[in-house]
């Protein structure tokens, strides 16, 4: 009989420890299965939401930097995206993203590039192929230029 003293007091141990352990079993699970497993689709309508969101300002970054470090002088502005992902690079964002450029009629320092036609002489190679990755906070307007590498007169 005396072996079972110590069974009894260990059972009223857990019967007083248990209604503790189980209500911060039950919400640890809860915090889990609500904040650590997101679908597919809900990641997927994230970076939509960040494209959308925060995708044209880096655009416009990269247009601006080809301008600044080209040699011509001419404007190129963007004739359309030919692909583009977001990926994350450390603690920021980053976009990568392939991009037609197209010579302008207009100088690259001209106030209103956007609304420059574009030039048509098909004795100049007035087309290039960008890939561009920018490393971008853009709701602090900070925007870094990772990688550039251009292919002339592709389409």
């Amino acid at each position: 009989m005396g072996a079972r003293l110590p069974v009894v007091l260990l059972c009223g141990q857990w019967r007083w420890a248990l209604p503790w352990a189980m209500p911060l079993l039950l919400i640890g699970s809860q915090l889990l299965a609500t904040h650590g497993w997101n679908s597919q689709e809900e990641r997927e309508n994230d970076d939509q939401k960040v494209m959308e969101s925060y995708f044209p300002a880096t655009v416009e970054y990269a247009l601006h930097i080809f301008n600044l470090k080209s040699k011509d002088r001419n404007a190129y502005k963007l004739v359309r995206v030919r692909s583009s992902r977001r990926e994350q690079v450390k603690t920021m964002m980053a976009f990568s993203m392939e991009l037609e450029l197209r010579r302008t009629r207009c100088g690259k320092f001209d106030e209103d590039i956007d609304n420059c036609s574009f030039q048509e002489s098909p004795e100049l190679n007035n087309t290039f192929i960008c890939f561009f990755v920018i490393r971008t906070e853009p709701w602090r307007t900070v925007f870094q230029l990772l990688n550039e590498t251009c292919l002339e007169g592709f389409h």
